[in-house]
């Protein structure tokens, strides 16, 4: 991989307060699945096994995990924590997507 997905600090700290009330040791994983209305989507589920070829992404206090699979699909993203006057959410800013779907959380390559 040329260039590995990112994590703001804003989503870093938001990922250690919700693990706060996980399980010890548990991690956010994030990876790519077929479905949604534009071909992909992405999954977020809390983990508390990293296997060996999963990216391991530390910072704040948080650890996100990505399988190899999905890093291909992923290369050069950026998860950002955004808040704004209809809510707030995880956002995955992604250089490859080519096209998503109104609300955001589904894309094609």
């Amino acid at each position: 991989m040329t260039n590995s997905v990112s994590v703001s600090d804003r989503a870093a700290r938001r990922i250690a307060k919700i693990l706060e009330s996980e399980p010890s040791g548990s991690m956010l994983r994030i990876s790519v699945e077929g479905g949604g209305c534009s071909g992909f989507q992405y999954k977020f589920i809390f983990d508390t096994e990293r296997h060996d070829d999963d990216l391991a992404i530390a910072k704040e206090g948080a650890t996100v995990l990505i399988d190899e699979m999905s890093q291909h699909y992923m290369e050069g993203a950026e998860l950002d924590y955004v808040e704004d006057l209809i809510g707030s959410a995880f956002k995955i800013n992604n250089p490859q997507a080519v096209a998503a779907c109104g609300c955001g959380t589904s894309f094609s390559v």
